[in-house]
């Protein structure tokens, strides 16, 4: 199996059933979770560079303001819509000395065990990214959740502020 097999194998085996069973909503490499006044978000990018014997890719994670989303209908948010821009690395406690990453994302080779790659994700995903995710319930909760973060905190309270969003 190349990587690129495996890669597409851990997304129709793993990823998009654990999503679906956590209410995420998909198209292409796009999850979104519909949280009232916000969405949270998934996407899958794969890098530039990848070939059919090497696949690097990494997850960004954020919200999206219902308010600001490009879907007029508010009811599908895009990777275009993120207020707060994250990687799974800022969700896990030891960003670095991971088997099948590094510092930001994943890698799949030929000679990964898929098993072993979808065992070591769903640690990632179940103990760490999605408990965090479904943590704020409210556009408050999320100015207290991502406000400490450089950039991304204040960024994220300019645009409530801007769009008139909390009281």
């Amino acid at each position: 199996m190349t990587a690129k097999e495996k890669q597409t194998a851990f997304i129709k085996t793993y990823l998009k059933p654990v999503l679906k069973i956590h209410g995420y909503s998909n198209s292409g490499q796009t999850w979104w979770k519909d949280k009232g006044d916000f969405f949270n978000i998934i996407n899958l990018q794969n890098y530039s560079w990848n070939s059919k014997e090497s696949v690097d890719f990494r997850f960004n994670i954020g919200i999206a303001l219902k308010a600001l989303l490009l879907d007029e209908q508010k009811k599908k948010a895009t990777y275009n819509d993120l207020a707060i821009h994250l990687d799974e690395g800022t969700f896990l406690p030891d960003r670095i000395n991971r088997k099948y990453g590094d510092n930001q994302g994943y890698s799949i080779t030929e000679k990964t065990d898929l098993d072993e790659f979808i065992s070591a994700v769903k640690t990632d995903f179940e103990n760490y990214i999605l408990p965090k995710l479904d943590e704020p319930k409210s556009l408050h909760d999320c100015v207290q959740y991502y406000g400490h973060l450089s950039f991304w905190g204040e960024r994220l309270k300019i645009l409530i502020k801007e769009n008139k969003l909390l009281a």
